[in-house]
């Protein structure tokens, strides 16, 4: 049987649920310090950030560094897909249990660096997410493709290319212990 889009998600889905507990804590210290080896040096940058969910990389140690010299951006649900606003405080909990920042009339459409979870990455360094296509819509409405980081708790890699040619794409892909450029 090949390998689809969908079969992929599940197998990436079931390595993320079977990271045991107590690893959970180190492998998100690694990968804090490899995104800060990364880009922790940068300063005023445009950032795009996710706020992470309980089976997403914990980068809010990250969002605090890099706040201090940088602008940083989080996602505003909106219908099918979302648009950036500040990070700011407080944040409330919205749809899918993700905490976003308040709106802004601001109209958000260049940034430098996007730092993206992912569940799965194909031979072309395409992101597998949810399947709800968010991201996709979101990186086509900006003017220029940031560089983008994905990240992921988990290493899951298929060489195949099963991805569609809207789905976004990484330059860089950071795990714990792997690094892989395009």
């Amino acid at each position: 049987m090949p390998l689809t889009k969908n079969s992929f998600r599940q197998i990436c889905l079931e390595k993320i649920k079977n990271i045991p507990q107590h690893n959970l804590m180190y492998k998100n210290a690694l990968l804090h310090r490899a995104l800060l080896k990364e880009i922790g040096g940068i300063k005023n940058a445009k950032i795009f950030l996710f706020y992470p969910m309980g089976h997403e990389p914990n980068i809010l140690k990250l969002l605090g560094h890099l706040r201090k010299k940088n602008q940083i951006f989080v996602p505003f649900m909106e219908g099918k897909s979302f648009k950036m606003v500040p990070f700011r405080l407080p944040l409330k909990q919205k749809k899918f249990g993700i905490f976003e920042a308040g709106n802004t009339f601001r109209n958000i459409k260049n940034i430098d660096i996007a730092i993206v979870p992912v569940i799965g990455v194909d031979g072309a360094l395409q992101r597998i997410g949810f399947g709800k296509g968010m991201y996709d819509r979101f990186f086509a409405k900006l003017k220029k493709k940031p560089y983008t980081l994905f990240v992921q708790l988990e290493f899951c890699y298929t060489k195949e290319l099963i991805c569609d040619s809207y789905d976004v794409s990484c330059d860089l892909l950071l795990t714990p212990r792997m690094r892989l450029e395009k």
